[in-house]
């Protein structure tokens, strides 16, 4: 059921805005990231990465649209990001990609979660599953011998 912030378990535009925040971040978090995974990869390499970049851009770009549109001021990038693990060969990289696409599924199975607006759910069905048919190509890239996931964006458990 829906977590939200009100503890009356009614869905808002607060806790609507709030989850899109969170997503944002995690946008933002991608773009920064996918910096890195280009720069360990060889030129074969860099167009899934480029795409990849792109395609958290073009979400970054809509959420600050949309959050501005609503008169919330969107959350900003960070000037940088911790690394999980040192990123020193491609399937680092591919390693690192998998956990930016696996945090952009947990932000938006939290909008899912709390949208209160069926277009926002709709949006978040999109990027989620773009998230995921990106993360499946990292996780074999990186050698995972699992590389779907059942229910991307929740804990494997």
């Amino acid at each position: 059921m829906a977590d939200d912030t009100t503890g009356s378990g009614e869905l808002t535009a607060k806790t609507e805005n709030e989850a899109l925040q969170t997503a944002l971040a995690a946008a933002h978090a991608a773009v920064w990231g996918y910096g890195v995974v280009g720069a360990a990869l060889g030129a074969e390499g860099r167009a899934p990465t480029a795409a990849a970049e792109a395609a958290h851009r073009d979400v970054r770009d809509r959420l600050t649209a949309l959050l501005e549109d609503r008169d919330a001021e969107p959350v900003g990038a960070q000037g940088g990001y911790a690394l999980p693990f040192p990123v020193l060969s491609a399937v680092d990289a591919a390693a690192l990609a998998v956990v930016l696409e696996d945090g952009a599924s947990a932000a938006w199975v939290r909008v899912l979660d709390q949208a209160a607006e069926r277009s926002t759910r709709e949006l978040a069905v999109g990027v989620l599953s773009g998230a995921e048919v990106r993360a499946v190509a990292w996780r074999s890239a990186a050698g995972r011998t699992t590389v779907t996931s059942a229910l991307p964006g929740l804990p494997p458990d």
